[in-house]
């Protein structure tokens, strides 16, 4: 098995996820491009000592932005949205 910090790679702040977070108790994080569920579910766990129920991934694709007359792309990455089973808890922001 791989080390879990090479599959998790950073946790993601926006809106959408501090709301999912809140009401439906899933964490967003961006992790390996070649990682799959039971690679996240296990890292996760291993990482955070806490129960995962569901793992979903999106593959987010690279958009085109321009800098003057050059156009250039912004990276590509995977998500990962964990489901949390009942009664776990976790907060990137106050710690584990």
């Amino acid at each position: 098995m791989r080390d879990p910090h090479e599959v998790i790679l950073r946790p993601i702040f926006t809106e959408k996820a501090t709301y999912l977070k809140e009401t439906e108790n899933k964490l967003i994080v961006e992790v390996s491009r070649d990682a799959n569920k039971i690679e996240i579910k296990k890292a996760f766990e291993e990482l955070f000592n806490v129960k995962v129920e569901k793992v979903a991934t999106i593959n987010v694709k690279p958009k085109k932005k321009r800098w003057g007359r050059s156009v250039g792309r912004t990276r590509a990455m995977k998500k990962a949205i964990i489901t949390l089973k009942k009664g776990e808890k976790l907060d990137f922001i106050e710690g584990v």
